[in-house]
């Protein structure tokens, strides 16, 4: 049987070879990044996943071999063997880890050859990613996406290493589980044995974990892939990457401690940064009231400053009104931009009312101190100086207000403090501030359900002192959750779990699920529940994103190797597509077109 390898065997990567190497006789094999014919001799720049070498083909080594190179465009996979050369002084590149060598070759294979691609296999790649996505096979070749790929690698490996290290045992639970209420849509598999029955595949395995600490195996963790059918941002994916772990007779400070050793771990490994837990904490409702967010990036200032008790009887009703009906009135001061035009103003106040700002009043400090904007007669010259103070407000300055519900004035103005964080270039990506958020709000209300959701998840403990309002106020209970979040971005979030029956299904009957329906969906956790669980707790990192930050990406689908598009299709593989109809026929199913 012929060998395609011939007599060749790799003996290095294409970012070994240096000055020390010359005059050795060596094999590479890799792609043609460029070719280049100079009066009669070709150099190609060879390259392979680790880097790029140049290789040179003069036809006084030999003639057959040059001949043969005359063929090699772009793309071709090329095996050489040859003898490494210094190069000439006025031809080193410097900016190559090679670059003082090249390898004059004695021998060629060519063993692949490439149509024209699609686009340059280069960073500064001119094309649209509709396009990189569906050629993601070349896109993976350009060096930004391969380098994120083996950042990911390189931090999965910490991960690993680290968890192993402080006693975590790998154990992998189903992809084909039950569908379970509270949370995003699940994707919903057809059982072809079980004819008109589903299998849903895991948002998480949360209800795996808790029941591996009731197994007693005390610290579990998974690398492991998620499912959720919702709508998509840079941020999501229909599929995804979690960093899950569990751990038996544990309090929040312990799985504290762990997560920020393993953060630390992965900081070392991909970026060699030493980080230094450990990491600032706040509750949810100081976040909420300083940032407007329950995941505030802390790399600049611009804080919400609530001032509902100095506009509550001003005579701008629009305000007075908010106030009396137990809304919120607050500001933000965006200091020395009170040159931002009409037109600046106006695309804020559009940006507002996403977030249902219903108008985003505003407020100019002119030379003298004098205010320009259309509600400033409405204040008095005591309330003018009360909002003064309390806001450092000065000549240059300009003052956002946004005024309504609680929930919506937050989160509006929340969000408005980012975009002008982004507008004023106050964020930096080369700094990592993080914050874990705690005491979250056990439950939220819903007003088109009108019942509670839980804000995190069912199996979340409440604090101790909360556990009495379930019964009486649900809404004034705080869990014992907790999220790390690192420049404005969730990164993680867990909780101290709930070990006991009786209070698993007081919780259950807070969501408004009755003890039948707690049975027939939880059933299966509360018998083990009953069967005698420790108190445990865990959390659970998204890979993903975290691994978008340290790249510096502004989206996750830049650090997975075969992402979906916006639209949770696969332009690479045309997915998804239709089924034939042996198969729908095998899984008793029919498929109905809705008209748009």
């Amino acid at each position: 049987m012929t060998d395609l390898l011939g007599n060749m065997k790799r003996t290095h990567d294409c970012s070994e070879l240096r000055d020390t190497d010359i005059g050795q006789e060596v094999v590479l094999m890799g792609w043609v990044q460029h070719r280049r014919d100079h009066g009669g001799v070709i150099f190609v720049d060879l390259r392979d996943r680790e880097g790029i070498t140049q290789v040179v083909f003069n036809p006084t080594v030999s003639e057959a071999v040059h001949g043969k190179a005359q063929e090699i465009r772009n793309e071709y996979v090329l095996g050489i063997k040859g003898k490494v050369e210094a190069r000439p002084d006025d031809m080193i590149n410097s900016n190559m880890v090679t670059g003082a060598v090249e390898i004059l070759v004695e021998e060629l294979r060519i063993f692949s050859q490439a149509q024209t691609p699609a686009f340059q296999i280069e960073d500064r790649v001119e094309a649209s990613e509709n396009i990189r996505l569906k050629y993601r096979h070349l896109d993976l070749r350009r060096p930004q996406l391969k380098n994120n790929i083996l950042a990911r690698h390189k931090a999965s490996m910490a991960i690993r290493n680290y968890l192993d290290n402080n006693g975590f045992i790998d154990i992998e639970t189903p992809f084909l589980t039950k569908s379970t209420p509270e949370g995003a849509r699940d994707y919903l598999v057809p059982s072809r044995v079980n004819q008109g029955q589903f299998y849903a595949l895991p948002q998480s395995p949360q209800l795996f974990k808790q029941l591996l600490m009731i197994s007693g195996f005390d610290r579990y963790y998974q690398i492991v892939r998620c499912f959720r059918d919702e709508d998509l941002r840079a941020d999501r994916q229909p599929e995804f990457t979690q960093i899950d772990m569990e751990l038996s007779f544990v309090n929040e400070s312990q799985i504290v401690e762990i997560a920020e050793g393993m953060i630390k771990n992965i900081f070392k490994a991909v970026l060699d940064i030493d980080l230094e837990p450990p990491f600032p904490q706040m509750t949810y409702d100081e976040a909420i009231s300083r940032f407007g967010l329950d995941r505030p990036d802390l790399r600049f200032g611009l804080e919400l400053v609530d001032v509902s008790d100095i506009v509550e009887k001003a005579s701008f009703k629009v305000f007075a009104s908010v106030v009396q009906k137990g809304g919120l009135v607050k500001a933000i001061n965006a200091k020395g931009c009170a040159t931002f035009t009409r037109k600046q103003i106006d695309g804020l106040t559009d940006y507002a009312a996403v977030y249902r700002a219903k108008g985003l009043a505003w407020i100019k400090i002119k030379d003298g101190g004098e205010w320009q904007s259309p509600i400033a007669k409405f204040f008095t010259d005591e309330e003018k100086d009360a909002l003064r103070n309390r806001l450092d407000m000065e000549v240059g300055d300009i003052i956002f207000f946004v005024a309504d519900q609680a929930k919506i004035t937050n989160e509006a103005l929340g969000q408005l403090r980012n975009e002008l964080g982004r507008m004023l270039n106050l964020i930096s990506d080369d700094v990592f501030e993080f914050t874990w958020v705690t005491h979250f709000p056990m439950f939220e209300y819903d007003e088109t359900e009108k019942r509670y959701q839980a804000l995190h998840h069912p199996f979340t403990a409440p604090q101790e002192e909360d556990i009495d309002k379930l019964d009486t106020d649900p809404l004034q209970a705080n869990s014992r959750a907790y999220d790390l979040v690192l420049n404005g971005i969730e990164i993680g979030g867990g909780s101290i779990r709930i070990h006991s029956t009786k209070l698993q299904e007081k919780v259950l009957n807070c969501l408004g699920i009755d003890e039948k329906e707690a049975h027939e969906k939880f059933g299966f956790l509360l018998e083990a529940l009953s069967s005698g669980a420790p108190p445990h707790g865990g959390i659970a990192f998204g890979l993903d994103r975290l691994i978008m930050i340290l790249c510096k990406e502004d989206s996750i689908r830049n650090v997975i190797a075969f992402p979906k598009t916006q639209k949770a299709t696969c332009l690479l593989t045309d997915a998804p597509s239709n089924a034939a109809s042996t198969q729908l026929q095998e899984l008793a199913i029919k498929t109905i077109k809705i008209e748009e």
